[in-house]
């Protein structure tokens, strides 16, 4: 076998291991038959809530070993392909399996970047919060810059966007926008996305044209399911309404309906901008209690802790990820130090990448290469 078909096959195989171990392949079956066993039973729709969790658990479960399965069969049947086509010296079997194996490898490698969405919340739809930092009409700028790079992906992703609210820069830009992005996995692929983001460009804004960096923070919390109960005592929250403003266009409201809501305990503020009031606070009241939920969950979790507290002010000493624009071109996390010289592709919504690779020091505390290295 040709040397770069031996390479793409060796990615495979990683791939698929890593799969086996999120799976536990070992146990696997004997997980499903005890599934099938509580699904067969009379009472199960006793309680409608648990059953649909069941029946969840037990989908993803199947769906799991039906990857793993398909990925390790079409591993080895492309192998024997090529290897048959170069016993019997036909090209055309060896190229149509070579490039299979490509098409595989792909497939491969996106399964296991979703393998790795299995937390209590990573299925939920999700808000994303953008506030601009250190930097004025820079920062606000680079807040629009991210606000667009966020929704690029989403799109790419098949999600649903709605913006929720949004405060315009005095000069340009944004000063601050929420969004809520529905689809599954949502909240599971842009939760390592919170932290401060750092730009390092020529300014367009600075007629001098010398180099400058700017700050923005983005913060993800998960839309809270409906079988989630977060108590919020009246006594402890204020809402008021106010006018909203903003730079004109279709998401822009200009009556007196926009919800501020402030949770006394914690200090959260929550707004909503939408044409309704009444539906207004529903949608602050829900983005309340997704922060709420996001400090229990942050309580669980000391690895999404740290995330979330290396977030702080957006500014020096609190990136998570620098984007530099000039005097070279280069995106890098400083979580995991996987690094891109493709700027453009990432500002554009190429994030999948970075994303995978922030999920899965997550997960193992160490990086994708070094997890295959074991």
């Amino acid at each position: 076998m040709r040397a770069e078909a031996q390479n793409t096959a060796d990615e495979i195989a990683k791939s698929l291991e890593l799969l086996g171990q999120r799976l536990d392949v070992e146990t696997a079956q004997f997980r499903l038959e005890e599934f099938n066993a509580r699904v067969e039973d009379p009472g199960l729709w006793d309680d409608p809530a648990a059953a649909q969790k069941l029946m969840r658990e037990r989908q993803s479960l199947v769906d799991a070993i039906d990857t793993y399965e398909s990925i390790k069969t079409g591993l080895q049947d492309n192998i024997d392909l090529i290897e048959l086509g170069e016993m019997e010296d036909d090209a055309e079997v060896v190229a149509e399996a070579e490039a299979a194996l490509k098409a595989l490898a792909v497939t491969a490698a996106q399964k296991e970047l979703e393998a790795l969405l299995n937390g209590e919340a990573d299925s939920n739809d999700t808000f994303l919060e953008i506030n601009s930092g250190a930097g004025g009409t820079e920062s606000c700028d680079w807040a629009s810059m991210l606000a667009r790079m966020y929704v690029r992906w989403a799109e790419k992703k098949g999600y649903k966007v709605d913006l929720q609210a949004e405060s315009a820069g005095e000069e340009a830009g944004i000063k601050s926008a929420t969004y809520k992005i529905e689809g599954h996995n949502a909240y599971g692929w842009l939760k390592s996305e919170s932290g401060v983001h750092r730009l390092v460009r020529i300014s367009p804004f600075d007629s001098a044209a010398k180099r400058h960096t700017s700050f923005t923070s983005v913060k993800v919390y998960p839309v809270v399911d409906d079988n989630i109960e977060i108590e919020v005592n009246p006594a402890d929250i204020r809402i008021d309404t106010y006018r909203s403003s903003g730079a004109g266009g279709q998401h822009v409201n200009t009556t007196d309906s926009a919800v501020r809501i402030t949770h006394h305990p914690t200090g959260i503020v929550v707004t909503s901008s939408e044409k309704s009031q009444h539906q207004n606070r529903d949608i602050a009241m829900k983005a309340l209690k997704s922060r709420l939920y996001q400090m229990e969950l942050d309580k669980r979790s000391a690895l999404v802790n740290e995330a979330h507290e290396s977030a702080g002010d957006a500014g020096w000493g609190n990136q998570i990820r620098s984007y530099v624009l000039q005097p070279y071109q280069m995106v890098k996390d400083l979580r995991t130090n996987y690094e891109t010289s493709d700027t453009k592709g990432v500002l554009d919504g190429d994030l999948d990448g970075l994303m995978g690779a922030t999920l899965a020091l997550a997960v193992s505390g160490k990086s994708r290469a070094e997890a295959q290295g074991d």
